[in-house]
């Protein structure tokens, strides 16, 4: 491609509501133009760049005995009904009208159409298993869009979903789509982690997420260094306390704490570690209140809690409901002479075999000190997994001690079972011609996010540098003076019609731009490879080589190479 003949449309300064550096580079290089609030228009450069990610994530769902199919966009609302989840699925799904004010939404997902088209066609056993995908522009009204394309309203996606006629099949295409998916961020050029995750919203009994591996990752990873266990922090296991818990050495007795409202203050003012603090957070599910219990050093893990028994549609507590339920203000609050009939106490593994602790006395400037279960008020009336796991934690799975890192999720693949096959009967007849329903299986990448994860991953001071396997072009040539010398054109076009020919995709800057410009503006698209022909170095044979960054064989400085040998040193760094 030419330069001259394409579309290059780079800026010095990125607009200032953008915030990641993905997104001011995305901008500045001219990948997208924002249209509205989440919403982008993919420009020439960046959609070249998209294209190979999805060339990628093709090839490998192909490879795994994926079959590609394209669904409607627009979904109309009786599957969702079916499926329970029109009303619950929240305020993400734009739902729409046509003409006849039928209810319509523009599709987040595709569990509830892909389950139409199985039921519809797949009738025996010998059909299944199946595993269809698709790529195609999702949409979910995001409250805050973000992030450039990171937190976009409308997306890129791959999505995918297997029918199975028993979980063993199931569970046998889960994993080739894990070791596909896997294939997929290591041909990217990424570094990458795949976690036990959580289902969420969209069901099912297990799931791993691949989170591209940035220090501005949304989600909060655990991992162990020595062993390969890795979790998303909404699900790793903070693992009950050993031994048991001490009897009680204190009197329980009020401090006057007139100033200190938090764990952090109390145990400062008190002299003691924070560990020794406890915290109170108030919740309401349904129609009851339930106070989860934590150390003052950790965190409530709301999806674990929302896990357990009648916390599934749990919310914070207002102001209002605590005040009424306690008789004093947040900052104060505390276990100790709780209504239990009222209010349901859930204590994490770690406060349930603690002894002595400090927690508010329910009394404005007032905490309690020395308080011990069993004497000064009742055992928990559940005692559970309730927090976020913290850095030096033991392991799960017994081989170490956690740590913590930050990612991006890409991906996400789960097993469903039979949560939608068994809503919109789904079925099959099986052997002995009786009616079985599916199990099925769900596969996600979001294609576009990738763009915007892997620059987060591979950038400096100058712009992006793009995984050779994501690059919108492997190679520019920088044309200096190519209007007005012979020489230089000459020499340029020949090795550009060389390297074409090879099947390589070249950019050819021929521009009437300055050195300084055309250098700019190939680091900060991030083309991996430059080579740099001017009248001097052409008089004296040789031409410039300089790549994006440092990799094997190349220290990252500019060479120069004989002209006569560039076709094949540039192939060769380019197929190495």
């Amino acid at each position: 491609m030419r330069a001259s003949q394409f579309f290059i449309s780079t800026t010095k300064e990125a607009p200032s509501e953008a915030e990641l550096v993905s997104h001011k580079l995305m901008l500045r290089a001219g990948l997208i133009k924002r249209l509205g609030s989440g919403l982008y228009t993919w420009m020439p450069l960046g959609l070249r760049v998209l294209r190979r990610v999805e060339a990628v994530v093709r090839e490998e769902m192909n490879r795994a005995g994926a079959i590609e199919l394209l669904m409607p966009a627009v979904q109309p609302a009786e599957l969702w009904e079916e499926s329970g989840r029109w009303a619950v699925f929240g305020p993400q799904m734009l739902k729409i009208k046509d003409r006849h004010q039928r209810d319509f939404c523009f599709g987040p997902t595709h569990e509830e159409v892909i389950t139409d088209v199985a039921r519809r066609e797949i009738k025996s056993y010998r059909q299944l298993p199946v595993n269809f995908y698709q790529i195609q522009m999702k949409f979910r009204d995001e409250i805050r869009p973000r992030f450039g394309v990171m937190r976009a309203r409308e997306f890129l996606m791959k999505d995918a979903y297997s029918f199975h006629a028993s979980r063993e099949s199931l569970v046998d295409t889960y994993n080739t789509m894990y070791d596909a998916y896997g294939r997929v961020f290591t041909r990217l050029g990424l570094k990458f982690r795949a976690v036990a995750a959580d289902t969420g919203a969209i069901g099912g009994s297990g799931s791993h997420e691949f989170h591209v591996l940035a220090d501005s990752g949304e989600d909060l990873l655990a991992y162990c260094p020595d062993s390969d266990y890795a979790a998303n922090v909404e699900l790793a296991e903070a693992l009950a306390p050993t031994g048991a818990r001490p009897a009680p050495a204190e009197p329980m007795r009020e401090v006057d704490t007139p100033k200190q409202t938090t764990c952090e203050d109390v145990a400062a003012l008190l002299g003691i570690p924070l560990a020794r603090t406890v915290k109170l957070v108030a919740y309401v599910a349904g129609e009851h209140m339930a106070v989860a219990l934590v150390r003052g050093d950790h965190e409530v893990n709301e999806v674990k809690l929302g896990k357990l028994p009648s916390m599934a549609d749990l919310r914070l507590a207002s102001e209002a409901e605590i005040r009424e339920a306690f008789a004093c203000p947040p900052g104060f609050l505390g276990p100790v002479g709780l209504d239990r009939t009222k209010i349901r106490v859930i204590a994490d593994r770690s406060v349930a075999a603690m002894a002595d602790f400090v927690c508010g006395a329910n009394k404005p400037k007032f905490h309690l000190a020395g308080v011990n279960f069993g004497r000064d008020l009742p055992e928990p009336d559940v005692v559970a997994d309730i927090r976020n796991v913290v850095p030096g934690d033991p392991s799960p799975d017994g081989k170490g001690t956690l740590a913590l890192c930050r990612g991006i999720e890409v991906g996400h693949v789960f097993q469903l079972g039979n949560k939608y096959s068994q809503a919109m009967n789904a079925t099959y007849l099986d052997e002995a011609g009786k009616s079985q329903t599916m199990e099925m299986g769900c596969y996600g990448i979001g294609v576009s996010r990738i763009v915007a994860a892997a620059i987060e991953q591979n950038h400096d001071e100058r712009g992006i540098i793009w995984p050779q396997a994501m690059a919108p072009f492997l190679l520019v040539i920088v044309a200096i003076g190519y209007g007005k010398s012979d020489m230089v054109k000459t020499a340029a076009d020949s090795l550009y019609a060389d390297l074409t020919a090879t099947g390589f995709d070249v950019l050819l800057d021929d521009r009437d731009e300055r050195p300084g410009v055309m250098f700019a503006d190939a680091e900060l698209i991030g083309i991996p490879h430059r080579v740099t022909l001017g009248e001097r170095g052409l008089k004296e044979g040789v031409v410039e080589y300089q790549p994006r960054r440092a990799h094997a064989g190349q220290s990252g400085e500019a060479q120069k190479i004989a002209l006569a040998d560039a076709t094949a040193f540039l192939t060769g760094v380019m197929e190495g």
